[in-house]
């Protein structure tokens, strides 16, 4: 409702698919403007085609590379589940071929060469010895070489016995046939290898016929998709290659399989390389994806890369990749929540990498900040075609916009929902059917008519205004399912007034302890606020303040003091540096609207000062420079003000009196203070003109200000407020230029003329007495 503004700026970002064209869609937290945004995301969706589906498969030329793979919607599964049907039929198809006698003699034929090869290496060694009287002896260790006589090894001491020719003898003969034996053992893995070699290729001989028919039967299935044939075509080779993975329970081949991972429902671990890692599939979708990803992390967004702990090592495959939410919504839309990615560490900056490179690439945190230390998978990255929405407030925006030069160019458009509505008749059915469908949604008793009256004018309040209604679902909600709960504390069958009210009067009770204590304190005169009498140069101003979203009125007393000086109009909220800016600028306000209105022949000889009593806080704002005006023209023109009046109010330099914010609240604060103390018929409170408008006082104002107990008085300018203030004129310039000499205004011009007068003859005395030189 009352939402075209942004409702147009959602249909333009849907359908505008030039890059950047982004959304970020600004709101109030509790004003249901997310949930609206998915509502219209999933409709839009719904009318689009199904995105592709994407799945990753083994590199089998570079295995920390897997591929990804675009698939048609719906193929996915299909395709993992064919390949796993492929792997299990070779494994009940291939042990069969090598049981053959054929197989059997062709094998041990090429065992028998290998062996024979060995022996005849070893024969011509052992020969050669035995002709120098060397053995060759077979040791736990390996080969040794030893001198022998009469068939039987030297024994040590006997060697020694040796004259030293015939044991240099053998040392020397020993020295060569080493060589010859190291000679020998060089050859044992080269032909060792050859024999390897000799039975793979048997192996992939025999069973590359039966490998190629299965895979075919596979092609047929996808036959138009090429991304799958060039899969195959590499799966088809590599498992000719290693046909050995489907003999070793048979021991036909003494290659053992390359490690891998082992999940807990994973199939046998020597097969993964031929599985399919399906990232997304989704085949019951109708439309494109709309994806709400509420914990934004660098993993959650682009996926991420997950390690099993294997025999003290972690480590990991292309089966371990897990999608992201970008992954997930590729195709259709993604809604992130702005501040919670921009908490979250890396998030922020690897989304922009991702919508400039426009694709997806896994990215680690450990591998961001150094501490990766496992060997990880660098998968192929995915294009990127999503629309990604971000949700935040005006203030975050703002920042965005102002601080990252790269925020503009990838978020060009803003869909800036409202937070009020224009209150009519038409406006407000409209709002009542918002209640159904919210008691519809949370199942809640119904609303009774003068419920719904109530409920309205809660709205308005909450706005802070009576032409406009709050759009705060997320407040109108919490309001009726409270109204709901003191309903059924009644055993009533229906939601009514008195339900809306005591929930109002409830939520207000658990959080004023606050305001309760100011007014305690005000009470009781520890702080000083006069609801009574006439003082010159006093005045009561009124601010706001709170906790959390709950704010209350409080009074302040605001002094002025005057004298003659050097023009100088002293805030002391600044001096101290308790004033803020704004607060500082109402402060020069005064002193400009002071300047241009009085003595305007005599030169500025005034020096006053300005201070909010008993303030131990800082101030701004200058909601109170009406106020601290009124207590200047108090003490200038010796004029006391009531102070059963409390005034709020900004002014510009041509004394009209300007509107401010938390007007209901602080009359509402004065009122308050004044009711404890007893209502006398004379109190209020003075509000500019332009804030009547934003008049929804609680009832029991209200009903006050009807009965005469309390007023709220509206004013257009200084003089307008001064006269109610002092109950004497501001008075008017007459054609010579002068005030009437009784009215306020004629008093302070009188004031700040005797001022200059005064200075002029102070300063002539002091010049006199100058001594002469």
């Amino acid at each position: 409702m009352g939402q075209e503004r942004a409702a147009d700026a959602l249909r333009f970002a849907t359908s505008m698919k030039r890059a950047g064209y982004n959304l970020f869609v600004i709101g109030q937290r509790g004003s249901g403007h997310q949930r609206s945004v998915q509502q219209f995301l999933t409709g839009i969706a719904s009318t689009q085609s199904p995105p592709d589906e994407w799945v990753y498969v083994n590199n089998f030329q570079i295995s920390r590379k897997p591929k990804a793979i675009r698939l048609p919607p719906g193929t996915a599964m299909r395709f993992r589940q064919a390949m796993e049907e492929l792997i299990d039929d070779l494994k009940l198809a291939l042990p069969g071929l090598f049981e053959t006698e054929d197989y059997r003699n062709r094998l041990r034929a090429i065992n028998d060469e290998a062996k024979q090869q060995q022996d005849q290496a070893f024969e011509a060694l052992r020969s050669n010895a035995e002709a120098e009287g060397i053995a060759v002896l077979r040791t736990p260790m390996g080969f040794a070489l030893a001198p022998v006589k009469d068939g039987n090894v030297i024994q040590p001491d006997d060697f020694n016995a040796l004259d030293e020719a015939e044991k240099k003898r053998i040392e020397t003969v020993i020295a060569g046939l080493q060589g010859e034996l190291e000679t020998v053992l060089g050859k044992m893995p080269v032909i060792d290898k050859n024999r390897r070699d000799r039975i793979r290729s048997l192996n992939a001989k025999l069973a590359s016929s039966t490998i190629a028919a299965s895979v075919a039967a596979v092609a047929e299935l996808f036959a138009d998709i090429a991304p799958i044939l060039n899969h195959l075509k590499d799966a088809e080779a590599d498992l000719v290659q290693n046909v050995g993975l489907f003999l070793q329970h048979s021991g036909q081949d003494e290659m053992p399989a390359p490690p891998a991972p082992e999940a807990p429902d994973a199939h046998d671990p020597r097969f993964r390389r031929y599985g399919v890692n399906v990232l997304v599939s989704d085949g019951s979708r109708e439309g494109a994806s709309v994806v709400v990803e509420d914990h934004p992390t660098l993993g959650n967004l682009l996926g991420r890369v997950e390690h099993l702990s294997q025999m003290g090592a972690l480590v990991t495959d292309f089966m371990l990749i897990k999608p992201g939410a970008l992954h997930r919504a590729n195709g259709g839309y993604i809604v992130l929540d702005a501040r919670k990615i921009l908490t979250e560490a890396f998030a922020w900056e690897a989304l922009k990498r991702t919508l400039f490179a426009n694709t997806i690439r896994i990215e680690s945190a450990a591998e961001q900040i150094g501490f990766a230390t496992t060997v990880t998978l660098d998968p192929e990255p995915i294009p990127l075609d999503v629309k990604i929405v971000l949700v935040g407030e005006r203030s975050l925006y703002n920042l965005l916009v102002q601080l990252d030069p790269d925020f503009s160019r990838l978020f060009k458009v803003e869909a800036d929902f409202e937070d009020r509505w224009v209150r009519t008749t038409e406006n407000e059915k409209q709002i009542t059917r918002l209640f159904s469908t919210i008691i519809k949604n949370n199942d809640l008793r119904p609303l009774d008519a003068m419920g719904a009256a109530l409920l309205i004018e809660e709205a308005a309040r909450y706005a802070d205004d009576s032409e406009r209604l709050s759009l705060q679902i997320g407040y109108l909600t919490d309001l009726l399912q409270e109204a709901d709960y003191w309903a059924g504390e009644a055993d009533a069958r229906i939601i009514t007034a008195e339900h809306i009210d005591r929930a109002i009067a409830d939520r207000i009770r658990r959080k004023d302890r606050l305001r309760e204590r100011v007014y305690e304190a005000i009470d009781r005169e520890t702080l000083l606020i006069d609801t009574e009498g006439s003082q010159v140069g006093q005045i009561n101003g009124l601010s706001v303040t709170g906790i959390g979203d709950f704010m209350f009125g409080k009074p302040s007393r605001i002094t002025a003091r005057v004298r003659m000086g050097a023009g100088k109009l002293i805030d002391i909220e600044r001096e101290v540096e308790l004033g803020g800016p704004l607060h500082s600028k109402g402060v020069m306000i005064l002193a400009s609207f002071l300047n241009a209105n009085y003595a305007l022949d005599h030169p500025v000889s005034l020096w006053a000062s300005l201070v909010f009593e008993q303030s131990y806080g800082g101030v701004d704002g200058d909601s109170a420079s009406s106020a601290e005006l009124y207590a200047l023209l108090s003490a200038l023109s010796g004029i006391p003000i009531r102070q059963s009046l409390a005034v709020t109010g900004s002014v510009n330099q041509l004394g009209e009196v300007q509107a401010i914010g938390g007007v209901n609240e602080k009359i509402e604060g004065f009122f308050d203070i004044c009711k404890l103390r007893g209502l006398t018929g004379g109190q209020g409170v003075l509000i500019p003109q332009s804030n009547v408008k934003h008049l929804m006082l609680r009832q029991d104002v209200v009903t006050a200000v009807e009965e005469g107990q309390f007023n709220v008085h509206a004013v257009r300018t200084i003089d307008d407020g001064i006269a109610l203030l002092t109950g004497q004129a501001a008075g008017e310039r007459n054609a010579k230029g002068q005030f009437p000499p009784d009215s306020v205004n004629g008093l302070v011009d009188a004031k700040l003329i005797s001022f200059a007068e005064a200075r002029r003859a102070f300063s002539a005395r002091s010049e006199s007495d100058k001594p002469d030189e």
